[in-house]
């Protein structure tokens, strides 16, 4: 009985709520939202991301963050360059066990014959650098595709509003009504 007596009184309370929402609409002005083409640009996203996917650093520099730019081209620049080091260095040890299995001399063998480093010791060399060698090239993929997704996403944000009106207010509040145990609540009120 509690239970259906608890539903009515919502019910009726829901309702009378309503009855008071009844408002003259003759009276009502209706403006149209129309945002100026300098705040909001549908397509600045896109765009950025395309500067940075034919030109890194380029969608940063569409977003005129300036200062990105030389960041992300050393970034990648950084990858390449141990890249080509270890590529090179894979191939220079590489070439030396070649010419060593065939039974030819090669650049860490002396001229009296003493061996620098041991057919083992170029086999180990050469896994460790095309292991560095594979590492540099996904890291720079992988920095190559995080600067098109920074991009992208800077342009999203510079579209938000950030003017000086836009606040967040905290206020602790203390419930009178409970004096041997307090609650305290926390509310934030923003405005627009």
């Amino acid at each position: 009985m509690s239970i259906l007596r608890n539903i009515l009184i919502t019910i009726s309370l829901f309702w009378s709520v309503l009855g008071f929402a009844q408002t003259d609409t003759s009276q009502i002005k209706v403006e149209k939202l129309q945002l100026s083409s300098d705040k909001y640009n549908p397509l600045s996203p896109s765009k950025a991301a395309f500067y940075s996917a034919i030109f890194p650093g380029g969608g940063q520099i569409y977003n005129k963050k300036y200062w990105k730019a030389p960041i992300v081209w050393a970034a990648i620049g950084t990858s390449v360059y141990f890249y080509i080091d270890n590529s090179n260095e894979y191939d220079r040890f590489r070439t030396a066990f070649k010419l060593r299995s065939q039974g030819i001399r090669d650049e860490f063998t002396r001229e009296d014959g003493t061996v620098l480093i041991s057919t083992q010791g170029l086999e180990n060399a050469q896994k460790t650098l095309r292991k560095n060698r594979d590492l540099s090239l996904l890291s720079g993929i992988l920095l190559y595709v995080l600067q098109i997704v920074e991009a992208s996403v800077n342009a999203h944000l510079l579209q938000f509003d950030t003017d000086d009106s836009l606040s967040i207010k905290p206020n602790i509040n203390i419930d009178p009504m409970l004096i041997e145990a307090p609650k305290v609540g926390l509310t934030f009120k923003y405005s627009f």
